[in-house]
């Protein structure tokens, strides 16, 4: 049992650290060796190999490969179509830049190793019935699985709804530059200059890619792939045909952002409407009961006291 614990213990503390190390220390580090490559591309001079590993710092050299060969090992045990699954799940997350679909399966896979673990330890800790145990067991390895997934689904939504709220205001500013002279670019780049925000991130990625040369509309609707926000499919569809089209940007912006405030108000008064059926349940839980003893119990100690009499 010692020996057990110890090693649970030891592979946590490795996934921590493999987590650290991952999200935190290789993106920097990767970064400062790129900028180090490129600016001394200028006066490169030609060295054996042992000098070029030698200039490459200890992590990138021993810990990244090492790192990558156990993502290799695990992807292994994992289902043949979850890779595209979490690939797409890290993309509408906004981590598809600090995760792969290998680490986050890897992290899925120990997630679950440990759940199994601890529901392990559970057992032999307090002999339990043969169908309580494999009861036991299979909760574990569920919450296990479903865990790194209801975190990444939960960053989905949030991020979603951080696009939904932020959509509005953007556009407001949009439609104003543009009808102050601006053309639609210069003023999505004075935009993404000035605020900060999910939505800025991704107006900064479609910019990006038209600068690499990819269409303008292409970048546009890879954009609305990777937020998955129905409020910004119609504004890229209402500005791929304002520019096909050719009709005036400005209004096309003005009526967006109209229409953006009048679903944000029916939204709100859908969520109101919804309030009271949610409160059904606190109530039927909680205040009915209370006020049942309120009521109730004066009357049933009243009967118990004439019938005992």
């Amino acid at each position: 049992m010692v020996l057990l614990i110890s090693l649970l213990i030891a592979f946590l503390i490795f996934s921590v650290l493999y987590y650290i190390i991952k999200t935190r220390v290789l993106p920097g580090n990767q970064v400062h060796q790129r900028l180090k490559d490129m600016q001394g591309t200028g006066s490169r001079v030609t060295t054996s190999h042992a000098d070029e590993l030698a200039k490459v710092p200890f992590l990138d050299r021993t810990i990244v490969p090492m790192l990558r060969n156990f993502e290799k090992f695990m992807v292994r045990f994992a289902p043949s179509g979850i890779h595209n699954t979490v690939e797409n799940k890290l993309q509408l997350a906004g981590l598809s830049d600090k995760w792969s679909a290998n680490g986050f399966i890897t992290v899925w896979l120990i997630t679950i190793f440990l759940f199994f673990m601890i529901g392990y330890i559970l057992i032999t800790r307090k002999p339990m019935p043969y169908l309580q145990s494999v009861l036991l067991y299979w909760l574990c390895v569920a919450v296990g699985g479903l865990l790194p997934f209801s975190v990444l689904n939960s960053r989905i939504r949030k991020r979603q709804k951080s696009i939904e709220k932020q959509l509005p205001e953007v556009l407001d500013l949009l439609s104003v530059s543009v009808q102050a002279g601006l053309s639609f670019d210069g003023a999505l780049r004075k935009i993404t200059d000035r605020t900060i925000g999910p939505l800025i991130d991704e107006f900064k990625r479609m910019q990006q890619d038209v600068r690499m040369g990819a269409p303008k509309a292409r970048a546009m609707q890879a954009m609305g792939k990777r937020c998955d926000v129905d409020d910004l499919y119609l504004f890229i569809t209402a500005v791929i045909q304002a520019e096909r089209l050719g009709t005036s940007m400005g209004k096309t912006l003005v009526n967006q952002a109209d229409n953006m405030r009048e679903r944000r108000r029916q939204k709100a008064k859908a969520e109101a409407l919804k309030a009271p059926i949610k409160m059904i349940f606190p109530l039927v839980i909680f205040i009915f009961p209370a006020i049942f003893v309120v009521t109730l119990l004066p009357a049933v100690l009243s009967i118990v006291q004439t019938v005992s009499k």
